[in-house]
């Protein structure tokens, strides 16, 4: 799919400014930004990083997601009259007025963003963002930013995994708005697990906004509507070979059903006529399309029904698509649907019985998941919901957005809970490749630092390794971050949820298996440099040497 065209891009970005305003943020971004304008230091320039501390779902990588509306959203970055008069409404009444002028006024001109590329695989502990500018912008940036990256990269990371967990040839149907945190969370998960690797999603909106092929038959509620065949309106279809004379599709069926039981042993008088009643229904308005849930009441009944309207069909030159299991043992019970298939197929020489397929939606888990690879079945596309969309392994990735320069000096926080130290300085971010083209490490830098280079043996501290040093020699470097955001512009190309999510499944090739496990993954490293380790360490010694109190003696 081509990047998205300049009518779509224009109803994203107006989705992003509905959805994210500068007002999406907690207060104290504006007490903060006030008190750095009422001390005449708003303008100096400072930087923040984005990051995350630890790999969800107990995992060994995440992916990053939500570049594309962290663009749209700065891109489009300023106040209304209606916001700043709101803001004096919330704000101290001592807030100087001037302030809220200062506000109307502001955008992201001076804002430069470098990124990790959107759909990467990522670590804990990496800088994924740097955003600088002049400080009070950058300080109200922080919440929006978090926002739109830390459930985005959750929810992609999590399809990913259950991408891994049912393999490359199942197809993966997203269902799960009904069940999402609110309609924005159902479009995020829509957009961001097809990054992430589902082929499918229910959500009609997403495939407007997002050009995410959309799927979708019928409920249970719709089967459980009919009661007869006296309710089937019109009873009659014409054949796809050109035959003008309408067909009594009632009458064909009912002959297919006899035939059907006959040949499995069944007993027509165990039919439920109402679920009949909603095939033929459904089949006459899309014939092309047929595709029902067969287990409103039992699969048998269902089952018995569905190769009755499919034959039918068939007969009249349509191809029917395939059934859905919603309840019970879904390996069995996609077994045996498949022997009657092929049963069909064979005694009735219809051939598009051999290509129908089996639709398996029942509170799918992860672990659910798995298990499709280990019992027999015949399930060729998944759907899933609540799991998958309420992430409910994680519900947080925990990212954070933590200061580290302000008038080109490095600032860290050092913290009692080593966990919660940050890493100061402006940096940059490079990939270490081994010889079988498989990342083994992420190398942190000071940003004046020269960048490492193949062949060539460095010295690095892996993070929680106690200050020890190791030595790699790397065949290739990739630099992790670019520029893709200056002077209130996008300056990298925008892609569709498509083109990232090809870049998703092409990062996820080049990591070892070994970092793909869903139980137990072997973690990976990530490490600093010597100059940034030593600059780690003496801002350390200077703290706990009291040299920046006040009173100290």
């Amino acid at each position: 799919m081509a990047a998205p065209s300049g009518s779509t891009c224009g109803v994203m970005e107006r989705s992003i400014r509905e959805r994210v305003p500068p007002l999406l943020t907690d207060l104290y971004q504006f007490t903060m930004a006030y008190a750095y304008w009422r001390a005449g230091r708003h303008e100096e320039p400072a930087a923040f990083e984005l990051f995350f501390r630890d790999n969800p779902f107990g995992g060994g990588f995440s992916l990053f997601a939500g570049l594309h509306d962290c663009l749209l959203f700065l891109r489009g970055f300023r106040f209304t009259d209606e916001d700043v008069e709101f803001l004096r409404s919330v704000m101290p009444p001592a807030t100087d007025a001037a302030f809220f002028q200062f506000l109307r006024g502001l955008d992201c001109s001076g804002v430069t963003l470098r990124s990790v590329p959107e759909g990467t695989v990522v670590f804990a502990r990496v800088p994924l963002m740097e955003v600088a500018g002049p400080l009070a912008v950058v300080q109200l940036l922080e919440t929006s930013l978090l926002c739109l990256v830390n459930y985005a990269s959750l929810v992609c990371s999590n399809a990913a995994r259950f991408r891994l967990a049912a393999g490359p040839r199942r197809k993966l149907l997203e269902m799960g708005l009904r069940r999402a945190q609110g309609p924005d969370g159902g479009l995020t998960a829509s957009r961001y697990t097809h990054i992430g690797g589902f082929d499918l999603t229910s959500n009609v909106q997403a495939g407007f906004l997002f050009g995410i092929p959309v799927a979708g038959t019928m409920a249970h509620s719709y089967v459980t509507s009919f009661t007869s065949l006296e309710e089937v309106c019109p009873q009659t279809l014409v054949a796809l070979n050109g035959d003008p004379d309408p067909v009594d599709i009632i009458s064909l069926t009912k002959g297919w059903l006899s035939r059907v039981c006959e040949l499995l042993g069944a007993e027509p008088g165990k039919i439920l006529e109402g679920e009949l009643a909603a095939f033929l229904s459904y089949a006459i308005a899309y014939p092309q399309n047929f595709l029902p849930v067969i287990d409103s009441y039992s699969v048998s009944s269902g089952l018995l029904n569905f190769c009755a309207v499919a034959l039918a069909l068939c007969e009249l030159g349509y191809r029917p698509v395939g059934v859905r299991l919603d309840s019970g043992d879904l390996y069995r019970q996609s077994v045996e649907v498949r022997r009657v298939f092929r049963l069909c197929s064979e005694h009735f020489s219809i051939s598009a019985f051999d290509s129908l397929i089996i639709v398996g939606t029942n509170n799918i888990s992860e672990q659910s998941m798995a298990e499709l690879n280990k019992k027999e079945n015949e399930i060729d596309v998944v759907g899933v919901g609540t799991h998958l969309v309420t992430c409910t392994k994680q519900p947080s990735l925990g990212c954070v957005y933590k200061l580290v320069e302000v008038r080109q000096r490095p600032r860290m926080k050092i913290s009692e809970d080593p966990e919660k130290s940050t890493v100061p300085g402006r940096k940059a971010v490079y990939r270490l490749i081994d010889a079988e083209g498989h990342p083994f490490l992420d190398l942190v830098c000071l940003a004046a630092e020269s960048p490492p280079e193949a062949g060539v043996s460095l010295s690095c501290y892996p993070l929680r390794c106690h200050n020890s040093s190791v030595s790699v020699t790397p065949a290739q470097v990739t630099c992790l971050r670019q520029e893709v955001f200056t002077k209130g512009q996008v300056t990298h190309p925008l892609c569709s949820a498509a083109e990232t999510r090809a870049k998703v499944q092409g990062s996820l090739q080049t990591l070892h298996p070994r970092h793909k496990r869903l139980q137990e993954p072997e973690s990976y490293s990530v490490a600093l440099s010597e100059e940034l380790h030593n600059l780690v360490t003496e801002i350390r010694k200077g703290s706990s040497n009291n040299s920046n109190f006040l009173l100290a003696n």
